[in-house]
């Protein structure tokens, strides 16, 4: 026969109440999303700055200025047809704060 556990999980510790850290969670994701913000421009600067210095668009384009011109179209179709899509998802209800 089972025993059956009295409390799943890790418990808080017994100086703290149960949901007091939401607000240290909060300011770390906080945190998380600005590094992960600022490493994004980073990283995007650094690619915009070696193909500025490697010239490789008007390469592209000077051999082969059709087949650029296809993967433009087909890439701003693609960026068009995931904004459609985003839009046309459910909502989630807002809940009311007042009557």
């Amino acid at each position: 026969m089972r025993t059956h556990a009295r409390s799943a999980g890790f418990p808080p510790p017994p100086n703290r109440l149960p949901g007091s850290e939401h607000r240290t969670v909060a300011v770390a994701e906080l945190i998380a999303g600005l590094a992960l913000a600022l490493s994004t421009i980073v990283a995007a600067t650094a690619v915009s700055v070696g193909i500025a210095r490697a010239d490789v668009a008007s390469n592209v384009i000077d051999n082969e200025s059709s087949l650029f011109a296809i993967a433009l179209v087909l890439g701003l179709l693609f960026i068009g047809f995931s904004g459609l899509t985003m839009l046309s998802l459910p909502h989630p209800r807002q809940k009311k704060t007042h009557s």
